[in-house]
């Protein structure tokens, strides 16, 4: 109990510890220990079980909203995720946001926990002749270069794809407490010209009626999905510039490339 306690003050209030996996939580569990095996050694009882020996509870958010679920997520929020891999480009639902909830602290785990952290594992890739500094952990690095190969045979898209807007960038998302994927050097957007974004059109966060907006071929986002990457285009608080490397929602789409 001692322990729970601990962890529970350590990685967020409002965060509890599950009783149990269901079977869909604990099927989650094992996708993400799957997608990144250089840090994640299994899943014991409700705690995800590192290499290094560090137990991480699997928990959810107490928080009643969604944007406060957003703020301090619990590790089974970020798991929730149904992301849409591959499928057909379509308006999503109210509120459906795959892959937009984030456990920070493994983030920070895994990637870096300061600015000076992540910048050791930054690498450079060529992003269309366009340099790019990336991470390299989980290899995300190495994906972003096969994504850039492939989509160099497609001319025509290439007005969707450069200039890119960035990839590091150690900030918080706009407007709130949230640290951006691009913090961790493990995300990229594309060219601003051809994007839409939810917030310019002066939208709060979870309002209804956001209109969903795109120009962005499906072969080109699905280039990215087959290796590892979400795209913001998929959430209903769009952001098609927008991809970020998280191949534990992208498995079955990959494994068909």
């Amino acid at each position: 109990m001692q322990r729970r306690a601990v962890w529970a003050c350590v990685l967020g209030a409002g965060v509890g510890w599950a009783s149990a996996l269901t079977p869909a939580e604990s099927a989650a569990a094992q996708r993400l220990v799957a997608a990144y095996p250089a840090f994640l050694r299994g899943v014991e009882g409700s705690a995800l079980v590192w290499r290094d020996g560090t137990r991480m509870p699997l928990t959810r958010s107490a928080a009643t909203t969604y944007s406060r679920r957003l703020d301090a997520p619990g590790l089974l929020d970020q798991l929730d995720a149904a992301y849409p891999a591959c499928a057909p480009l379509a308006a999503p639902a109210h509120l459906s946001d795959p892959g937009r909830v984030r456990f920070e602290p493994l983030l920070r785990k895994m990637y870096g926990a300061s600015e000076a952290a992540v910048r050791v594992n930054l690498v450079t890739v060529d992003w269309l002749g366009q340099p790019l500094r990336v991470t390299r952990v989980n290899g995300a690095a190495d994906s972003l270069r096969a994504v850039a190969q492939e989509l160099a045979a497609h001319p025509e898209w290439r007005a969707f794809l450069t200039p890119s807007a960035g990839t590091f960038l150690w900030r918080a998302v706009a407007g709130t407490p949230r640290r951006s994927v691009h913090s961790f050097g493990a995300a990229i957007d594309l060219n601003t010209a051809r994007a839409a974004y939810w917030q310019w059109s002066g939208f709060r966060e979870g309002q209804r009626g956001i209109p969903w907006r795109n120009q962005f071929p499906a072969g080109l986002v699905h280039t990215f999905e087959r290796r590892g990457w979400i795209w913001g285009g998929r959430w209903y608080h769009l952001d098609t510039m927008h991809f970020e490397y998280r191949p534990e929602l992208t498995g079955a789409c990959a494994a068909g490339r």
